[in-house]
């Protein structure tokens, strides 16, 4: 991928505009007036958007198995079972935040959406 969705991918990935003019193989001048582009610059914001869709449907897709790994690591004592009991909680911690950030995105797309054509 080359151009601009590679700078999108780039930046919406939390790559830095270097990073992203390689990916695009354009220059990072050229990255930095497409930045300044509010069409793409919703189109970096929608792309993460995405990816954290993806992210937090992962998560949540683990997150019954990491509830029953709590389950059967309770009634387990040895390091094993310790060790899985931390994996599955770091599971179940980041997937409220992640969801939470998520909510926030879309609710403030939606706000910035309805005052399109109005000024603020």
């Amino acid at each position: 991928m080359k151009g601009r969705p590679a700078a999108v991918l780039a930046l919406a990935q939390g790559e830095p505009t270097s990073t992203a003019a390689k990916s695009a193989g354009v220059t990072t001048r050229t990255v930095e007036r497409w930045c300044a582009d509010t069409e793409f610059a919703l189109e970096v914001r929608n792309t993460r958007t995405e990816l954290l869709n993806a992210a937090v449907g992962q998560l949540a897709a683990g997150a019954a198995e990491a509830v029953a790994t709590l389950r059967a690591a309770m009634a387990n004592s040895d390091e094993k079972g310790h060790v899985r009991v931390q994996a599955a909680r770091s599971l179940l911690d980041a997937l409220l935040p992640l969801r939470e950030s998520l909510d926030l995105e879309q609710r403030l797309a939606a706000l910035e959406s309805t005052r399109t054509g109005q000024e603020w």
